[in-house]
């Protein structure tokens, strides 16, 4: 049985899920703004948060929010405890060219941690939900992480955020490093996604870097709850994903692939790029 609070980021999920689909087959009339050099948002990104806040409020008006559109907001009684995490849109590239492939993403943090964690793909109709210490599900299935013991033959995922693009020849010659041994990397545009695809077994291991909070705060409690490792490329702490701290790298995968993972990170020199 899912927890209460999980049932109400369901709700807003999905309520803005419905936004994203209605608004699916017009993307040449959506007013699209460039944030960052190659990262866009557009008016619909602002309608589902709007959709999704509108839902957690109307059960929890004094928690406070995170969203990657309306940045921090506190709850009605000021300073909280508790914060919703909430990318609208995880995709957004991905959405505006009608590539199927984008999700609607939201976590519970109690402090710095998630403890409920919500992302849904409303085109396939999947739910990921998890809460801490109850595992993770897909769909209300349980499922855990893959079982591959080492790198050889793992299927991988990563991202190429424009923030990052300086760093992009150490990840590509990280990348390479990697095809050596592993089958295969993918890139789909999604880091919540991912997140999703590593803790129910789709996916071996992702690394990222230049993710945002709410991009990543749900896939990590996801990948923690289903028997995964989650850690920087310095096999350190993730750090507090309830308040805007900037961007950073990450690491998730069953617990056999991550260190042979950050071992690549490191032997490639793409971790020296960060220092």
């Amino acid at each position: 049985m899912q927890q209460p609070a999980v049932n109400v980021m369901v709700k807003a999920a999905r309520a803005g899920g419905n936004i994203l689909l209605r608004h699916m087959h017009r993307l040449d009339a959506l007013n699209v703004v460039e944030k960052e050099r190659m990262d866009y948002a557009s008016e619909v990104d602002g309608l589902a948060e709007e959709a999704v806040v509108k839902e957690l409020r109307r059960a929890n008006p004094d928690y406070a929010i995170l969203g990657e559109e309306g940045g921090a907001q506190k709850g009605n009684r000021g300073p909280s405890r508790y914060t919703w995490v909430i990318d609208p849109l995880d995709g957004t590239s991905n959405y505006l060219r009608g590539f199927p492939h984008w999700c609607v993403s939201i976590a519970l943090c109690e402090g710095p941690e998630p403890i409920h964690a919500v992302i849904f793909d409303p085109l396939r109709n999947e739910l990921f939900t998890a809460s801490r210490g109850s595992g993770m599900q897909v769909n209300e299935r349980r499922i855990r992480v893959s079982e591959r013991k080492e790198l050889a033959g793992a299927m991988l995922s990563t991202g190429f955020p424009p923030r990052e693009r300086k760093r992009a020849g150490a990840q590509l010659k990280c990348v390479g490093d990697l095809l050596a041994t592993a089958e295969d990397v993918r890139r789909t545009g999604s880091a919540a996604l991912d997140l999703a695809y590593v803790a129910c077994g789709r996916t071996d291991a992702y690394f990222e870097s230049g993710v945002q909070p709410w991009d990543i705060a749900a896939g990590i409690l996801m990948v923690r709850e289903a028997g995964g490792r989650v850690c920087d490329f310095r096999g350190g702490a993730t750090g507090p994903v309830h308040i805007e701290t900037g961007p950073r790298h990450l690491v998730a995968g069953n617990v056999r692939i991550v260190d042979p993972l950050l071992k690549t990170i490191a032997t490639s020199g793409y971790l020296q790029a960060f220092s």
